[in-house]
């Protein structure tokens, strides 16, 4: 019962070990669709994001949930040496595709493009040198990944995976949705997304699991309008289902510090701003920024 409600409607593993929510191409395609290209990106995310990196005078920037490639066509445009990986096969395709068409250009010429599994990373991904000026995982990207074991052994596995490939003084960006408030109300914060500007979204309804009590699992069931491929033709809903695991803040943070060894400097934004707890505004996303200090 618990499967059938709660399983995922695009299922595959596309790196092994680890399942690929996009695996059929159906989600991938749709999410290509509803994310759009780097003119979709607020104004507000990519100024933050690029005020951010050259703060810390970053120059190599590793994308490790690239997705489609949307972030990383928009590091190369504004001249920064990227390396993007990604489990899902099917969504590289997109990105891809675009270094491709674009291989003409010498930053798109240089992008180094893997599959890569976050619990294999070390293995699937050569370090440069100390590693990676910025690693950034945004999006919500790594709530993807299940607790297989219920015991979060695989969330620290991959968080310790992720901040070795990041030079010491080098910074780490990693988000998750406000999960916090979502299990506390059933529902997400109101407000628009932070990242981009879609207007294809129809309906987003959340499920969350309880396992012995404890939340387990988030589902988002997503209602899109697909635009129509030929004139004249009426558009196209495509539904399409998503899980997460709902990271609380605290325990999030507790979760990178230990990936670190505690040898880092944190802060927490909420939707890009200062975050304070008990705060008026409710954010939709809390954006982690985690500087290696050793």
């Amino acid at each position: 019962m618990v499967d059938s409600v709660y399983r995922t409607r695009s299922l595959g593993v596309a790196a092994e070990g680890l399942p690929d929510q996009y695996a059929d191409g159906r989600a991938a395609r749709v999410w290509q669709l509803y994310i759009g290209d780097t003119r979709g990106r607020t104004a507000e995310y990519r100024s933050w994001l690029l005020a951010l990196l050259r703060q810390h005078r970053c120059r190599s920037v590793l994308d490790v949930a690239c997705g489609t490639g949307v972030d990383s066509v928009m590091l190369l445009e504004e001249g920064f040496q990227v390396t993007s990986v990604d489990a899902s096969d099917k969504m590289l395709k997109y990105a891809l595709k675009e270094r491709w068409e674009r291989r003409k250009e010498e930053p798109f010429d240089r992008w180094v493009i893997e599959e890569a599994n976050w619990l294999t990373l070390e293995k699937d991904l050569e370090k440069p040198g100390d590693g990676f000026d910025a690693v950034i995982c945004l999006g919500n990207s790594f709530a993807h990944l299940p607790d297989f074991k219920g015991d979060q052994s695989d969330h620290k596995l991959a968080l310790r995976n992720i901040a070795s490939m990041v030079r010491p003084g080098g910074v780490l960006v990693i988000d998750h949705r406000n999960y916090d408030h979502i299990l506390a109300t059933g529902c997400a914060p109101p407000g628009k997304n932070i990242y981009y500007k879609s207007d294809l979204t129809k309906d987003i309804t959340t499920s969350v699991l309880l396992v012995n009590n404890k939340a387990h699992m988030v589902t988002l069931d997503y209602t899109v309008q697909v635009p129509p491929t030929e004139v004249g033709a009426a558009p196209e809903l495509s539904k399409f289902r998503l899980s997460y695991y709902p990271h609380r803040l605290e325990a999030f943070t507790a979760l990178l510090k230990g990936a670190f060894q505690g040898k880092c400097q944190h802060s927490v934004l909420g939707d890009f701003q200062p975050y304070t707890p008990g705060q008026a505004h409710v954010p939709c996303y809390f954006i982690h920024v985690v500087k290696k200090t050793a």
